[in-house]
């Protein structure tokens, strides 16, 4: 019984958390000086997103949403690769 009420405040503080960094990486990316910050605040957008799937699926006990987090995962690595090839060398796919 005390277990659960620990796990959901937890939950809701991760999600508190995560959103607020989320803000806090949206703005770097509006405003950021320079491409490469604005690369490394959509990266952070992007573990948010995942780091919320995650924590949604244990709070609600649903493991579609692991499956949701898993593959956000996937496509920001592959995305974070991309832009990070294009930024260096200014073209993905030689």
């Amino acid at each position: 019984m005390a277990s659960s009420a620990l796990l959901d405040a937890a939950v809701t503080g991760g999600l508190v958390v995560a959103a607020l960094v989320t803000l806090l990486a949206g703005y770097r990316v509006v405003v950021g000086p320079t491409t490469p910050d604005r690369v490394v605040g959509l990266d952070t957008i992007g573990t948010n997103v995942v780091a919320v799937a995650a924590l949604y699926a244990l709070g609600t006990d649903r493991g579609l949403f692991i499956d949701v987090a898993l593959v956000l995962c996937i496509i920001g690595f592959i995305s974070t690769i991309a832009v990070a090839r294009y930024v260096t060398e200014g073209d993905i796919i030689e």
